[in-house]
């Protein structure tokens, strides 16, 4: 009858052990599975001239980054002054993805608050976000010359994460 009682405590002292453990994880750190994987393929057309198609295949052999952005996400909001500063500093070639937006609202966005993507692919049924992995925006990618993804940022990307994770590997992969 005693052990009988214990079960219930048993495994309800499991249970709280693991969701102790799982409060302690950040969920920026989600992995994810494409990271030393090729990007996918994509061809879409450009946010601002939707008659340019944009390819994968035409960013490769150079290090550059995907930033996925919507008008509507007040996240990406946060993070855009970042992004402007690190563009009008020169790094690697800043691609947008324009998420599940509306063209127009994503052009009225950069003209709002500036436009720091050599250009954006619009995807406004989602599917090239569905194709890498895209939990909600912003998210940002670091892909390779051969364009393999080597990094991929959930959440803004803060002048810290920049600084401390981006930067240091931009530089590694264009010594490459």
């Amino acid at each position: 009858m005693r052990t009988r009682l214990l079960w219930p405590l048993a495994i309800f002292l499991v249970l709280a052990v693991f969701l102790g453990v799982g409060l302690q994880l950040d969920p920026r750190e989600v992995p994810s599975p494409l990271v030393g994987k090729p990007a996918p393929v994509f061809k879409a057309p450009s946010l601002i001239q939707p008659d340019k198609l944009l390819r994968k295949e035409d960013l490769l052999g150079r290090v550059w980054m995907l930033n996925v952005w919507a008008s509507w996400c007040g996240a990406c909001r946060d993070e855009h002054p970042v992004l402007v500063a690190y563009s009008r500093a020169g790094g690697v070639p800043l691609y947008g993805l324009n998420y599940k937006d509306k063209r127009e609202d994503g052009m009225g966005w950069l003209n709002q608050f500036g436009n720091p993507y050599t250009d954006s692919l619009f995807d406004p049924d989602g599917r090239i976000g569905i194709d890498y992995g895209v939990y909600g925006v912003p998210e940002t990618f670091v892909i390779d010359q051969a364009g393999v993804i080597r990094y991929k940022h959930i959440g803004p990307v803060t002048p810290q994460v920049l600084r401390d994770k981006i930067e240091p590997l931009l530089k590694q992969l264009n010594k490459a």
